[in-house]
């Protein structure tokens, strides 16, 4: 399944490309997560390909640094985070599904996890 994205104001723009539809997302409430109310999904970091220079994007770091949180340095807006998942060792991405105009947000299974305990 192939879905485009983007931020607000078109300056980071994305295709994700995932082995199936996109039917379940993590709500995280962490201190960023809560504030800035995304729905992630995660996947391999080779899913996600930037169609826009990577200098548009800025980078938010906390905690640990263990991911890199990407918003668009115009509008504000952060479409997708990078990371190593901790159990593989492998590459992630975790996708702000929001900033997917085609995906209908109404029918995905959300998942709650307390990254505020983390």
């Amino acid at each position: 399944m192939q879905y485009e994205g983007s931020c607000h104001c078109g300056q980071i723009a994305f295709v994700v490309q995932a082995e199936a539809p996109i039917t379940e997302v993590v709500d995280c409430n962490c201190s960023l997560c809560r504030r800035r109310g995304g729905l992630l999904w995660f996947g391999p970091r080779t899913a996600l390909s930037l169609n826009t220079d990577p200098a548009q994007l800025a980078t938010y770091q906390f905690n640990k640094h263990h991911l890199q949180h990407h918003y668009c340095r115009e509008c504000g807006i952060a479409p997708f985070s990078e990371g190593v998942d901790p159990g593989s060792g492998q590459a992630m991405v975790a996708v702000n599904v929001r900033c997917l105009p085609g995906l209908e947000l109404g029918g995905l299974k959300i998942n709650f996890y307390d990254g505020a305990s983390v």
